[in-house]
């Protein structure tokens, strides 16, 4: 693992981990086979239930926790949500590092199709996988206010590796990533970074209801000093 991908990986585990409380709820939900909710949390660790939730959500942005919606009796009322470990006994790592060759083909094979027709396909894939993660994120949840759901976005961006945040910037919000996990890849071929655009696109849409366009005004494969994707 390269010093940039090392730093990456260290950025995603400390955004999820790096929070002590956050730590032990970890621990306390893999404590048991049915997981915990967000009211058993806050009774565990004394919290309100909305900073309970907002740790457990960090955790399945990351990947660290999966989530299931139980849905109730006859009776009126919202589902639950329980967070469960995304695996029996999970150990915890950095982030897969990405396969080269299969980045390197991808990028050859964009570079096949007109430029326009390929930066529509990368960013349609990328809204397609976006729109998966908000689904994993948030199953049979509302809707999330427009900073929320950003935040999110930048939390999920992360645990794939992209050491992303979220700012103010130029009177607007936008996704700052440090990182780019497509490499020499996406320098050779700036298209691919329609990707992570699409990425953004597909986890406000099920993360926010609302028209969020994000837009990118800096790529590090352009010799920016990070990706900005901007949201109007």
């Amino acid at each position: 693992m390269d010093d940039a991908r090392f730093s990456a990986a260290v950025v995603a585990v400390t955004s999820a981990f790096g929070d002590p409380t956050r730590r032990e709820i970890y621990l306390f939900a893999r404590e048991g086979e049915r997981g915990v909710t967000a009211a058993e949390v806050a009774e565990q660790f004394e919290l309100h239930p909305n900073v309970a939730r907002h740790h457990l959500d960090k955790l399945a942005a990351g990947g660290y926790l999966e989530v299931h919606v139980e849905r109730g009796g006859a009776g009126a009322g919202r589902p639950s949500k329980r967070y469960r470990s995304a695996a029996g006994d999970v150990a915890l790592e950095f982030p897969a590092p990405r396969d080269d060759l299969l980045v390197t083909l991808l990028g050859k094979a964009l570079a096949l199709i007109p430029p326009e027709q390929a930066e529509a396909m990368a960013e349609a894939v990328g809204e397609e996988y976006g729109r998966a993660l908000a689904e994993h994120m948030s199953p049979g949840e509302g809707h999330r206010s427009f900073r929320n759901a950003l935040h999110a976005v930048a939390d999920a961006l992360t645990a794939h590796g992209f050491a992303a945040h979220a700012e103010a910037r130029g009177g607007s919000l936008a996704i700052i990533s440090d990182h780019c996990p497509f490499g020499d890849t996406a320098t050779q071929h700036p298209v691919i970074c329609a990707v992570d655009r699409g990425m953004v696109r597909g986890m406000l849409a099920g993360l926010y209801d609302g028209d969020a366009i994000p837009t990118t005004t800096a790529s590090r494969a352009l010799g920016d000093d990070a990706c900005v994707t901007s949201l109007a």
